[in-house]
């Protein structure tokens, strides 16, 4: 093996440390980067003022269950390390929750909203072209919530692909699961739990479906979403919430 050959299956964390940056911390930060890079497509970590964590959901959320292949997933055990990193990480000091989802598994959805919620740094999310179905409690989990104009959010009841028992025990396991989610729709957003069963139900809107298609606007007035704005809104929000609390 000639010493070009040698170069290219050089280790990433060799060859940043390699580079002059500033000390141990910082090479780990790029290894760390690089590897989210090669094994999920993201850089996690912002290079601003402020060391924020940019999470994406995109496409389909993924959670017992494998999505066909060809579908973009967002696979719940590879965001679950991320926002356990992002708490426990002093290197982190906030997180932003990027959407642009069709919604998925429900177990799955919830776990993250809930844990984006326990997260004691700032976070915000932002809405981008969708953040439908179990997307809206990932939407609403974060301390502060945005989606631009354009964007849409589709409030509807739980959906069931597949065989199901026809017996009164199913329709009150889909009532617990839907309860669920209406719960915590209330307590991290403006919008009553009557509101939103109120648009869920809606059957004037969807053709041959029951629910409420919301755009940016709506959401932000029904209280569902706290406030319109797009990147830099939210970024310049996290920013004062980290300097207010330094």
């Amino acid at each position: 093996m000639d010493k070009k050959d040698k170069k290219k299956t050089k280790h990433a964390p060799e060859a940043a440390a390699e580079q002059p940056d500033g000390g141990s911390g910082e090479t780990e930060r790029r290894a760390f980067a690089q590897e989210q890079l090669e094994t999920m497509g993201t850089v996690s970590l912002t290079k601003g003022a402020h060391a924020i964590h940019c999470l994406t959901v995109i496409g389909q959320i993924e959670g017992h269950v494998e999505a066909p292949q060809g579908q973009k997933t967002t696979k719940y055990e590879h965001v679950i390390p991320q926002l356990v990193a992002v708490q426990e990480d002093p290197a982190i000091e906030g997180l932003l929750v990027l959407l642009n989802t069709v919604g998925g598994d429900v177990e799955a959805g919830l776990a993250l909203a809930e844990l984006i919620a326990g997260i004691s740094k700032p976070s915000a999310t932002l809405v981008l072209g969708g953040g439908h179905s179990i997307g809206i409690p990932l939407a609403v989990s974060a301390r502060r919530s945005f989606i631009v104009p354009t964007a849409t959010m589709t409030v509807h009841p739980v959906r069931h692909s597949g065989m199901i028992l026809g017996v009164p025990q199913t329709m009150r396991w889909f009532e617990q699961m839907q309860e669920r989610i209406t719960g915590f729709v209330e307590r991290h957003s403006q919008m009553p739990a009557g509101r939103f069963n109120e648009l869920m139900l809606h059957t004037g809107e969807l053709v041959m479906d029951m629910g409420t298609v919301l755009d940016g606007r709506r959401a932000v007035e029904e209280g569902l979403i706290d406030q319109l704005g797009g990147l830099s809104e939210a970024m310049r929000w996290l920013y004062r919430e980290i300097e207010s609390q330094a």
